[in-house]
């Protein structure tokens, strides 16, 4: 599927293609400080189809627990996290942020990762009272 991106603000413009069977909502403590939520959801790009179309993302190498060093791409502007990738020059698989996906919705997760950080409340939502609009 061939999907367009952008950051919040715009400066970051992006195109790339992704599997929707690869959508993952990933739980872990990393994903929760990074996205400032319960959880990310992330989609691969398939490999070498990532084309940043606009502006210069900056970025910062976190080490996960596994002791693994990942690559996090944002907007130095609006600061909005566009993907990760392998810090050591491996081959590379782009996490985009499925948030910055126009077609966010037809990306619906297909599975859980680290689900033993996750926030017993984030696993059923359905229960909460819903509101439209703000």
């Amino acid at each position: 599927m061939k999907i367009d991106g952008a950051c919040y603000c715009g400066q970051i413009q992006y195109r790339a293609e992704v599997d929707p069977a690869e959508v993952e909502i990933c739980h872990c403590t990393d994903c929760q400080t990074l996205s400032g939520s319960a959880f990310r959801i992330v989609v691969p790009a398939k490999a070498g189809s990532f084309e940043l179309l606009s502006g210069t993302l900056r970025t910062f190498i976190k080490t996960a627990e596994s002791g693994n060093r990942r690559i996090q791409a944002f907007c130095g502007e609006c600061g909005t996290s566009v993907y990760s990738t392998d810090a050591e020059g491996g081959p590379g698989v782009i996490g985009l942020r499925v948030g910055t996906i126009r077609q966010r919705n037809q990306l619906p997760p297909q599975k859980q990762y680290w689900t033993r950080s996750a926030h017993r409340w984030a696993m059923d939502l359905d229960r909460l009272d819903k509101v439209e609009k703000q």
